[in-house]
Protein backbone atom coordinates (compact mmCIF):
# COMPACT_ATOMS: atom_id res chain seq x y z
CA UNK A 1 0.00 0.00 0.00
CA UNK A 2 1.32 3.52 -0.97
CA UNK A 3 2.16 5.38 2.26
CA UNK A 4 0.07 8.52 1.14
CA UNK A 5 -2.72 6.09 1.37
CA UNK A 6 -2.01 5.77 5.32
CA UNK A 7 -4.27 9.11 6.40
CA UNK A 8 -5.52 7.70 9.99
CA UNK A 9 -3.18 8.68 12.71
CA UNK A 10 -4.36 6.42 15.68
CA UNK A 11 -1.79 6.78 17.95
CA UNK A 12 0.13 9.50 19.44
CA UNK A 13 3.18 9.44 22.28
CA UNK A 14 6.20 11.48 23.39
CA UNK A 15 7.76 7.94 23.71
CA UNK A 16 9.35 6.54 20.25
CA UNK A 17 9.71 3.10 21.59
CA UNK A 18 5.77 2.93 22.41
CA UNK A 19 5.29 4.16 19.07
CA UNK A 20 7.75 1.58 17.24
CA UNK A 21 6.21 -0.93 19.50
CA UNK A 22 2.76 -0.19 18.62
CA UNK A 23 3.82 -0.51 14.63
CA UNK A 24 5.40 -3.79 15.05
CA UNK A 25 1.81 -5.28 16.26
CA UNK A 26 0.34 -4.04 13.71
CA UNK A 27 2.73 -5.25 11.34
CA UNK A 28 2.33 -8.39 12.90
CA UNK A 29 -1.63 -8.21 12.56
CA UNK A 30 -0.29 -7.49 8.02
CA UNK A 31 -2.01 -4.13 8.89
CA UNK A 32 0.46 -1.83 6.99
CA UNK A 33 1.38 0.85 9.11
CA UNK A 34 3.62 4.30 9.09
CA UNK A 35 5.70 6.27 12.24
CA UNK A 36 5.65 10.03 11.72
CA UNK A 37 7.46 12.91 13.99
CA UNK A 38 4.82 15.00 13.77
CA UNK A 39 3.78 18.44 16.26
CA UNK A 40 6.60 17.29 18.47
CA UNK A 41 4.91 13.46 19.12
CA UNK A 42 5.46 10.56 17.69
CA UNK A 43 2.73 9.36 15.95
CA UNK A 44 1.21 6.13 14.05
CA UNK A 45 -0.79 6.11 10.72
CA UNK A 46 -2.92 3.60 8.83
CA UNK A 47 -4.96 3.51 6.39
CA UNK A 48 -8.66 4.68 6.97
CA UNK A 49 -10.14 1.68 6.48
CA UNK A 50 -7.97 -0.33 8.83
CA UNK A 51 -8.31 2.09 11.11
CA UNK A 52 -11.19 0.80 13.75
CA UNK A 53 -9.19 -2.96 13.34
CA UNK A 54 -5.89 -1.37 14.48
CA UNK A 55 -7.58 0.33 17.12
CA UNK A 56 -8.80 -2.87 18.05
CA UNK A 57 -5.24 -4.65 17.58
CA UNK A 58 -3.38 -2.01 20.42
CA UNK A 59 -6.24 -2.56 22.72
CA UNK A 60 -6.45 -5.88 22.74
CA UNK A 61 -2.34 -5.70 22.86
CA UNK A 62 -2.36 -2.96 25.93
CA UNK A 63 -5.05 -5.02 27.76
CA UNK A 64 -2.99 -8.40 27.40
CA UNK A 65 0.05 -6.41 28.36
CA UNK A 66 -0.77 -4.72 31.68
CA UNK A 67 1.36 -5.53 34.78
CA UNK A 68 -0.86 -7.40 37.01
CA UNK A 69 -2.58 -5.32 39.54
CA UNK A 70 -0.97 -5.15 43.17
CA UNK A 71 -4.12 -5.02 45.45
CA UNK A 72 -4.09 -4.36 49.25
CA UNK A 73 -4.07 -7.55 50.99
CA UNK A 74 -7.61 -7.76 53.47
CA UNK A 75 -7.14 -6.41 56.80
CA UNK A 76 -7.09 -9.10 59.19
CA UNK A 77 -9.47 -8.32 62.17
CA UNK A 78 -8.99 -10.29 65.71
CA UNK A 79 -11.57 -8.40 67.98
CA UNK A 80 -12.94 -4.66 68.57
CA UNK A 81 -9.97 -3.95 70.87
CA UNK A 82 -12.05 -2.56 73.78
CA UNK A 83 -11.17 -5.74 76.26
CA UNK A 84 -7.58 -4.44 75.84
CA UNK A 85 -8.15 -0.63 76.55
CA UNK A 86 -10.15 -1.60 79.45
CA UNK A 87 -7.08 -3.65 80.83
CA UNK A 88 -4.97 -0.95 80.31
CA UNK A 89 -7.14 1.57 81.99
CA UNK A 90 -7.42 -0.60 84.89
CA UNK A 91 -3.79 -1.17 85.16
CA UNK A 92 -3.14 2.53 85.15
CA UNK A 93 -5.69 3.86 87.38
CA UNK A 94 -5.36 1.22 89.56
CA UNK A 95 -2.26 2.34 91.03
CA UNK A 96 -3.07 6.14 91.57
CA UNK A 97 -6.23 4.50 93.98
CA UNK A 98 -3.51 2.47 95.65
CA UNK A 99 -1.07 5.25 96.13
CA UNK A 100 -4.01 7.07 98.13
CA UNK A 101 -4.74 4.41 99.99
CA UNK A 102 -1.24 3.90 101.18
CA UNK A 103 1.91 5.97 101.14
CA UNK A 104 2.10 7.35 97.81
CA UNK A 105 5.99 7.75 98.03
CA UNK A 106 6.82 4.16 98.88
CA UNK A 107 5.36 3.02 95.78
CA UNK A 108 7.09 5.84 93.40
CA UNK A 109 10.34 4.94 95.40
CA UNK A 110 10.37 1.18 94.36
CA UNK A 111 8.42 1.42 91.09
CA UNK A 112 9.87 4.15 88.73
CA UNK A 113 12.58 3.81 86.88
CA UNK A 114 15.43 4.76 88.71
CA UNK A 115 18.53 3.90 85.92
CA UNK A 116 21.11 3.20 89.12
CA UNK A 117 18.86 0.50 90.56
CA UNK A 118 18.16 -0.64 87.20
CA UNK A 119 22.21 -0.63 86.58
CA UNK A 120 22.29 -2.89 89.76
CA UNK A 121 19.91 -5.28 88.88
CA UNK A 122 15.91 -4.17 89.36
CA UNK A 123 14.74 -5.18 85.96
CA UNK A 124 11.39 -5.15 87.30
CA UNK A 125 11.75 -1.36 87.12
CA UNK A 126 11.52 -1.44 83.86
CA UNK A 127 7.44 -2.47 84.23
CA UNK A 128 6.45 -1.52 86.92
CA UNK A 129 7.47 2.67 85.85
CA UNK A 130 4.84 1.92 82.81
CA UNK A 131 2.11 2.47 85.50
CA UNK A 132 3.03 5.09 87.26
CA UNK A 133 2.32 8.70 86.87
CA UNK A 134 3.29 12.37 88.03
CA UNK A 135 0.07 13.70 88.15
CA UNK A 136 -3.89 14.11 86.78
CA UNK A 137 -3.00 15.19 83.86
CA UNK A 138 -0.19 12.98 83.18
CA UNK A 139 -2.32 9.98 83.61
CA UNK A 140 -5.16 11.58 82.00
CA UNK A 141 -3.02 11.89 78.21
CA UNK A 142 -1.95 8.93 78.61
CA UNK A 143 -5.32 7.02 78.96
CA UNK A 144 -6.32 9.02 76.02
CA UNK A 145 -3.66 8.24 73.43
CA UNK A 146 -3.04 4.59 75.30
CA UNK A 147 -6.74 4.06 74.24
CA UNK A 148 -6.90 5.33 70.68
CA UNK A 149 -3.92 3.47 69.58
CA UNK A 150 -4.72 0.36 71.65
CA UNK A 151 -8.22 0.25 70.30
CA UNK A 152 -5.96 -0.44 66.33
CA UNK A 153 -3.49 -2.47 68.35
CA UNK A 154 -6.82 -5.19 69.34
CA UNK A 155 -8.11 -4.92 66.28
CA UNK A 156 -4.92 -6.01 63.94
CA UNK A 157 -3.27 -8.45 66.78
CA UNK A 158 -6.05 -9.11 69.11
CA UNK A 159 -6.06 -7.92 72.42
CA UNK A 160 -4.17 -10.57 74.23
CA UNK A 161 -1.07 -10.63 72.21
CA UNK A 162 -1.03 -7.11 71.29
CA UNK A 163 -1.09 -6.41 74.64
CA UNK A 164 1.38 -8.27 76.30
CA UNK A 165 3.90 -7.08 73.52
CA UNK A 166 3.21 -3.68 74.35
CA UNK A 167 4.04 -4.32 77.67
CA UNK A 168 7.33 -6.16 76.40
CA UNK A 169 8.39 -3.21 73.95
CA UNK A 170 7.57 -0.53 76.58
CA UNK A 171 9.93 -2.22 79.08
CA UNK A 172 12.63 -2.73 76.94
CA UNK A 173 12.40 1.16 75.94
CA UNK A 174 12.40 1.73 79.52
CA UNK A 175 15.44 -0.83 79.67
CA UNK A 176 17.15 1.31 76.45
CA UNK A 177 16.83 4.54 77.93
CA UNK A 178 18.28 2.95 81.31
CA UNK A 179 20.98 1.63 79.52
CA UNK A 180 22.10 5.53 78.28
CA UNK A 181 20.97 8.22 80.92
CA UNK A 182 23.18 8.62 84.20
CA UNK A 183 22.47 6.79 87.43
CA UNK A 184 20.69 9.85 88.76
CA UNK A 185 18.05 9.87 86.17
CA UNK A 186 14.95 8.93 87.15
CA UNK A 187 11.10 8.39 84.91
CA UNK A 188 7.71 7.31 84.94
CA UNK A 189 4.70 7.19 82.81
CA UNK A 190 3.16 4.98 80.49
CA UNK A 191 3.87 7.27 77.42
CA UNK A 192 7.03 4.46 76.67
CA UNK A 193 4.50 2.41 76.40
CA UNK A 194 2.09 4.02 74.24
CA UNK A 195 4.98 5.22 71.58
CA UNK A 196 5.48 1.51 71.81
CA UNK A 197 1.94 0.63 70.41
CA UNK A 198 2.77 3.91 67.64
CA UNK A 199 5.72 1.83 66.25
CA UNK A 200 4.69 -1.51 66.48
CA UNK A 201 1.58 -0.83 64.76
CA UNK A 202 3.14 1.43 62.12
CA UNK A 203 5.59 -1.35 60.82
CA UNK A 204 3.08 -4.11 61.38
CA UNK A 205 0.49 -2.58 59.38
CA UNK A 206 3.30 -1.83 56.14
CA UNK A 207 4.40 -5.40 56.39
CA UNK A 208 1.41 -7.01 56.29
CA UNK A 209 0.59 -5.12 52.92
CA UNK A 210 -2.99 -3.43 54.22
CA UNK A 211 -1.72 0.20 51.90
CA UNK A 212 0.22 -1.89 49.56
CA UNK A 213 -0.29 -0.46 45.93
CA UNK A 214 1.64 0.45 42.57
CA UNK A 215 3.21 4.11 44.32
CA UNK A 216 5.74 2.81 46.99
CA UNK A 217 5.10 5.66 48.96
CA UNK A 218 1.31 4.31 49.45
CA UNK A 219 3.09 1.31 50.65
CA UNK A 220 5.17 3.02 53.54
CA UNK A 221 2.59 5.42 54.33
CA UNK A 222 1.95 3.40 58.00
CA UNK A 223 5.72 4.10 58.66
CA UNK A 224 5.36 7.53 57.66
CA UNK A 225 1.92 7.95 59.35
CA UNK A 226 3.61 6.04 62.49
CA UNK A 227 6.75 8.61 62.43
CA UNK A 228 4.67 11.69 61.67
CA UNK A 229 3.06 10.70 64.93
CA UNK A 230 6.40 10.88 66.99
CA UNK A 231 7.28 13.96 65.57
CA UNK A 232 4.33 15.73 66.90
CA UNK A 233 3.49 13.72 70.14
CA UNK A 234 6.82 12.14 71.06
CA UNK A 235 8.99 15.72 71.34
CA UNK A 236 7.80 19.02 72.67
CA UNK A 237 8.94 21.57 75.73
CA UNK A 238 8.82 20.81 78.86
CA UNK A 239 9.72 17.81 81.20
CA UNK A 240 9.01 15.18 78.20
CA UNK A 241 11.00 12.29 78.08
CA UNK A 242 12.28 12.49 74.26
CA UNK A 243 14.82 9.79 75.07
CA UNK A 244 11.85 7.29 76.03
CA UNK A 245 9.48 8.13 73.71
CA UNK A 246 12.21 7.25 70.80
CA UNK A 247 13.04 4.19 72.43
CA UNK A 248 9.91 2.90 72.75
CA UNK A 249 8.98 3.85 69.34
CA UNK A 250 12.06 1.86 68.18
CA UNK A 251 11.32 -1.17 70.00
CA UNK A 252 7.90 -1.06 69.20
CA UNK A 253 8.54 -0.48 65.42
CA UNK A 254 10.99 -3.85 65.81
CA UNK A 255 8.55 -5.97 67.87
CA UNK A 256 5.95 -4.56 64.62
CA UNK A 257 8.36 -5.45 61.93
CA UNK A 258 9.37 -9.29 63.19
CA UNK A 259 5.00 -10.35 64.12
CA UNK A 260 3.75 -10.51 60.72
CA UNK A 261 6.18 -13.10 59.77
CA UNK A 262 3.77 -15.86 61.83
CA UNK A 263 0.21 -16.77 61.29
CA UNK A 264 -1.65 -14.89 64.45
CA UNK A 265 -4.54 -16.99 64.02
CA UNK A 266 -3.28 -20.02 65.36
CA UNK A 267 -3.34 -18.63 68.36
CA UNK A 268 -7.05 -18.88 69.15
CA UNK A 269 -9.31 -17.25 71.85
CA UNK A 270 -7.17 -19.63 74.36
CA UNK A 271 -3.82 -18.22 73.00
CA UNK A 272 -5.06 -14.41 73.47
CA UNK A 273 -6.44 -14.94 76.96
CA UNK A 274 -3.42 -16.53 77.66
CA UNK A 275 -1.36 -14.07 76.33
CA UNK A 276 -3.38 -11.14 77.86
CA UNK A 277 -3.04 -12.71 81.48
CA UNK A 278 0.79 -12.64 80.68
CA UNK A 279 0.78 -9.10 80.03
CA UNK A 280 -1.22 -8.73 83.68
CA UNK A 281 0.89 -11.76 85.28
CA UNK A 282 4.63 -9.43 84.02
CA UNK A 283 3.18 -6.08 85.68
CA UNK A 284 2.18 -8.16 89.10
CA UNK A 285 4.97 -9.95 88.88
CA UNK A 286 7.06 -7.02 88.80
CA UNK A 287 5.41 -5.03 91.54
CA UNK A 288 5.35 -8.14 93.81
CA UNK A 289 8.97 -7.67 93.37
CA UNK A 290 9.27 -3.80 93.59
CA UNK A 291 7.33 -3.96 97.13
CA UNK A 292 9.19 -7.34 98.19
CA UNK A 293 12.55 -5.56 98.03
CA UNK A 294 10.79 -2.87 101.19
CA UNK A 295 11.47 -5.36 103.67
CA UNK A 296 14.54 -6.89 102.47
Amino acid sequence: MDELELDCCIYRSSSMQLCFDASLVLTARAIDNSVLWQDDLWTLWVADAFATQARSELESYESENLPPAIRPRAVVEFDSGWLGVLGYLLVIWCLPWLQNSGSSAIWLQQGSLQVGLVHQGEWWRCFTALSLHGGLAHLLSNSVFGSAFGLMLGRYLGSGLGWLLVVLAGAAGNWLNAAVRPDDFVSIGASTANFATIGLLGTFVWQRGYFRGVDWRRGFAPVFGAIGLFAMLGVGEGPVDVVAHLTGFCCGALVGWWVPRYNLRRLGVSGQWLAGAGALGLMFLSWQLALAAVTN
